[in-house]
């Protein structure tokens, strides 16, 4: 019953806090932080019960390293958040130019399908890669490392995102409501959960998915989509199947990028000289 309820009961948290920020009027800068946090613990408790893979829950010692790369993330979200801030201020209407029902779905479908081009630069662009291969570096994917970024990966991705909906003239209040779902569904399909969400794999990305892209296989390591899954199939990317699933997860090339553990040789590695291939990996 916990696998079939999990993801239901997920979206309808988000629906019912956006409702509410929407109606009440909410601070957005307190309703976002506080909804991940509830987020986080959700997942990370239904981790613990219904596990896809146990091998993949963190050890001490990676809690400590996610728990860094956690509180760096967030610091680029903010970042991301206080570059864009005047332009979203100017450019967003101070009242929705369209019934909020449908500017929602509309913001939605702006802001997945920005984050999906970036994110599949992310990995076509050799300098972009070096920033976001960092996240792909652990050899297990779960709610934890989630937060394993590079900080300017998270500026640019989501900065990018933000930019991209303001100069679209969406309002604030749709921003924020179709930024929940998404917050939502990013920690989501990272999670250790043995949910399956069956035909709806078309329309929404799941854990299904997010492991094969995190796969060492590169030739099923699609789904640049964290939130919906149309993009992926619009543009080729779609590789999910009823119980296909990843042998191994994690770089192709191990040695190419630090350990997840050695965070400040991490964050440089986008400015040390790229590694020749066949040369020594140590």
């Amino acid at each position: 019953m916990l696998r079939l309820a999990a993801y239901p009961l997920l979206l309808l948290a988000t629906f019912l806090v956006a409702a509410g920020a929407l109606v009440f009027h909410w601070d957005p800068a307190r309703v976002s932080p506080l909804f991940l946090v509830g987020v986080l613990l959700y997942l990370t408790v239904l981790e613990r019960l219904i596990p896809y893979e146990r091998d993949w829950h963190p050890s001490r010692a990676e809690w400590r390293w996610y728990g860094v790369y956690f509180l760096l993330t967030m610091a680029g979200s903010a970042l991301a958040q206080l570059l864009v801030t005047t332009a979203v201020g100017r450019l967003s209407p101070a009242e929705p130019a369209l019934p909020l029902g449908a500017e929602i779905p509309a913001a939605l479908l702006g802001g997945s399908l920005a984050s999906y081009l970036v994110h599949r630069l992310g990995h076509s662009n050799p300098l972009l890669w070096r920033l976001h291969g960092v996240h792909h570096v652990p050899p297990k994917v779960n709610v934890a490392n989630n937060g394993v970024n590079h900080v300017l990966d998270i500026v640019l991705a989501q900065g990018i995102v933000q930019l991209a909906l303001a100069c679209a003239g969406f309002s604030r209040e749709s921003v924020l409501a179709a930024g929940l779902f998404v917050a939502a569904q990013g920690y989501f399909v990272h999670a250790n959960i043995d949910v399956r969400i069956g035909p709806l794999n078309h329309l929404l990305a799941s854990p299904e998915q997010h492991r094969l892209h995190h796969s060492t296989d590169l030739s099923e390591a699609g789904h640049y989509g964290s939130d919906l899954s149309c993009w992926d199939h619009l543009f080729g990317s779609f590789t999910w199947r009823p119980g296909r699933a990843p042998v191994s997860v994690g770089l192709s090339d191990p040695g190419s990028f630090p350990r997840t553990g050695e965070i400040v040789a991490s964050l440089l590695h986008p400015v040390r000289r790229a590694r020749r291939p066949g040369s020594p990996t140590a």
